[in-house]
């Protein structure tokens, strides 16, 4: 809520981020982490 998105608008546009393989996640009980991998971090250097 503190950006204004609604959960789900959030956890679709993590979902694409996943699939284009710049994010990871595991799951913490009811929480889910995200890290980026080696790829989303060379692509966020690269700006």
């Amino acid at each position: 809520h503190r950006l204004g998105l609604a959960a789900s608008s959030v956890s679709a546009h993590l979902s694409v981020l996943r699939g284009a393989g710049l994010l990871t996640s595991r799951r913490y009980g009811h929480q889910v982490l995200y890290e980026r991998t080696p790829l989303g971090i060379a692509l966020a250097a690269s700006e």
